[in-house]
Parts: structure tokens; sequence; C-alpha cells
């Protein structure tokens, strides 16, 4: 069996020390290249015998390639209830769209959405359960709602004093940190915490941050543990086996996203209604684009994009990433403002939307005063430098050098 608590002291002796793939170059891995925590199950099963198991999951909740729950099933572990985050637990509803608590039909198991009615249990849903297993494929950006399905999780454990086992799964965003910080007055479900956009933790390191900085409400704190990731290092791109939702098919769309994700609070398309989400931008009025596409209807995707129907005139992103290897580390900023100055004087521009995923007014606010991008990254750096200090305590894998 391997020894977690070794394991982990090992990786926290190394943490201080200069990451040794610091200057190494960006690399774009297949899924197999990492064991992921719910593959190491001779760490954590023996956890789970004799109790009422509750597991938090979805498609992409894989112990190879088959799932978490039917593996689990199959070792004889007592699954009572199943806990589905935003799009479902079969990935197949669409950004923002009611989920409807059911019966999981090839098990027999009550499944709760957590993304209708409620975005966490109650009382009654908690009711004979021993331990929560939490396993997530999350893609390292702040308005990615499985952080804060997370968060929800640890609060309702650490209420009803239920343990909890975070099953970690690689950061696929998570060779960089970049982006506003939350401010407060913005907290939403696509931003709890005063992280930037992108915050350069996996989804375990995470949860560890929630308990440590004291996010849960009234000081409460979460009985988590977190079984790591083998193989994982800071300058991977990982291949996802599995879509983590809808809208993200393949990983330059997982690439793309934290960037193109500022689009949604925009009057601009970014593929959503396409065979290319999150992997290019565009609106009819956008003469500088050479790349042609009309969003169309696709149920359990987009049933209802932005400028359904409409020719629209963008770019293509797919070349820029191809050339992740030469590409900042950063957010890129330039496909925003180019937008802005193309569209925005015909049109309003932005939403209310974008103050939201923003996370701040000040980037709106900057955009339409017409601050250069290198002028708004400027604006960011004093609140990321507190931020890594904070985020440093909380590594369970060796860091890059930013």
């Amino acid at each position: 069996m391997r020894n977690l608590i070794v394991f982990t002291l090992i990786l926290s002796a190394l943490l201080p020390l200069k990451s040794c793939f610091a200057q190494a170059k960006l690399q774009l891995v297949e899924s197999t290249a990492v064991t992921v925590g719910a593959e190491q199950m001779d760490v954590y099963l023996p956890v789970l015998q004799g109790k009422r198991i509750a597991i938090v999951g979805n498609q992409s909740s894989l112990v190879g390639d088959v799932h978490l729950v039917d593996t689990l099933l199959s070792k004889g572990v007592e699954l009572v209830k199943i806990f589905s985050p935003e799009h479902g637990f079969r990935g197949d509803h669409d950004a923002g769209a009611y989920v409807q608590s059911t019966v999981d039909e090839q098990t027999g198991i009550a499944m709760v959405s957590l993304y209708g009615q409620k975005k966490k249990p109650d009382l009654a849903d908690l009711q004979g359960i021993d331990l929560i297993l939490f396993d997530l494929q999350d893609v390292g950006v702040r308005f990615y709602t499985y952080i804060s399905t997370l968060s929800y999780i640890m609060e309702v454990c650490a209420q009803n004093d239920i343990p909890l086992i975070v099953l970690d799964r690689p950061n696929p965003n998570g060779f960089y940190i970049d982006g506003p910080v939350l401010r407060e007055g913005y907290t939403s479900f696509v931003g709890l915490h005063p992280v930037p956009v992108v915050y350069g933790l996996t989804i375990g390191e995470y949860g560890m941050m929630v308990n440590g900085e004291g996010w849960l409400p009234n000081g409460l704190q979460c009985k988590l543990q977190v079984i790591p990731v083998e193989g994982y290092t800071r300058d991977m791109i990982v291949k996802l086996e599995v879509r983590p939702s809808p809208n993200l098919p393949n990983w330059q769309s997982v690439y793309l996203y934290p960037s193109l994700c500022f689009f949604e609070g925009t009057i601009a398309s970014i593929g959503r209604g396409t065979d290319m989400p999150f992997q290019l931008f565009g609106h009819p009025d956008y003469y500088e684009g050479q790349f042609v596409f009309s969003p169309r209807s696709i149920p359990g995707a987009a049933a209802n994009p932005k400028l359904l129907g409409q020719t629209c005139y963008g770019e293509s992103l797919l070349g820029y990433a191809g050339n992740y290897k030469s590409n900042p580390l950063r957010l890129n900023l330039e496909w925003l403002t180019a937008a802005y100055e193309s569209l925005s004087g015909k049109h309003e521009f932005f939403n209310n939307y974008f103050n939201t995923l923003a996370g701040q007014s000040e980037l709106r606010q900057q955009l339409e005063q017409g601050l250069s991008v290198a002028q708004i990254r400027q604006s960011w750096q004093a609140e990321i430098e507190d931020y890594k200090k904070v985020r440093m305590k909380y590594l369970i894998y060796p860091d890059f050098d930013q």
C-alpha cells in the first residue's frame, strides 16, 4: 500500500526548493502520463469499508475507463447517494442549465443535483452518510464552478462532522497564475474566494486553501483528506480523457478557456453552437476577422447560443493553441481589447455578467478608458503577489517559478 503520509511529507519537503522543471518547456501529455487520485484505490479503499458513502462526481470520475461508481460497487463499497454538479452527472447539460434530481437508472442510487433547486446538499440529503468522496475534473479557472461545488460540500461536511476525501486530478491550466483577483462585493457561484482568474492549484490543493484560510462560514473546518496525483508536474498540459463539460471538448478549448470566457460577458460569441466552442471568437460586425461561422442550436451543449443563426466574422485560435510552447504563460487580453475596439462604437459591448466573471468592476472600466494591455496587467500584480504567498502554503506538488 502506498503510504500517503510519507508521500505527502516528502513532497512538502521539496516545496521550498527551486522546481526542477522551472525552466522546462511546457509539455502536452496524454492522461495516461499521470495516475489520478481515483486510481489509487489501495490508499483510500480501506477507509471506505463498512461506511455508507456518497460521491460528488460526473462523467469525468473515471478509474481507468470505468466510472468510479461502478468500480466502487464492484469492490463491495456501499454507495448510498450521488451528488452531481453543473452540467449533470453525465455531463450532458448546457452551461447554466437547470439539472433535476433523479435516480441513476443503472445503479438505482439517488442522484441529487447541486445545480438545480440548490447548490449544496441539505440536511435530509446527508442522512445516513458516513463519508463523501469528491472526484471532479477541474480546469483551474475561478469561474469554472466545480471549485464552488467543492467549497459548499466542504461547508456541509464541516457542519455535519462528515469526513471528505478529494480524489485529486491534474490542473490542465496549472502552469501559470494570472488575472484580476476577486474583490469583496462580487462573490457569486462563479467566484467565491479572493483568488485570481487562473489560480495555479489542483482542486485538492484548492480545498486545502479553503480550509486553511478560514473561507468556510463561521470558522468551520472540514475533515479533509486529499489523495494526490502521481506523476503530475506543473509544466504539463494534460489532455483530458473525457471532456470536463459540454463546451470544452478538447485540450485546445481547455487551454483557451481562461482568456475566452471573458467574452461571455460581452456581445461576442466564443463558438458556442459550433464545432469549435472556446476555440474562436467573433460577431457579425467584427470585420477584422477572417474566420466565418454561424452558431446553431446543439441540444445538451448550446440549445440557444448567442448570435444563433447569424453569420459571424472572427478569429480561429487553434493556431495560437498549437503554439503553446512559445506563448506567454498568461491570459491573452489582446483578443478582448481587439473586439472591444472593433465593436463598441456600434454596440453596447458589455453585459451585466462581465463584472461577475472578472470579480470586480475595474477591468471593464479599464477597457472603456482605453488602457493598454500592459497597464491593465500591471494593475493586477500587487494582489497576485499577495495571493502567491497564500497559495504557497497549500502546495502538494513542487512549484513552478513565476
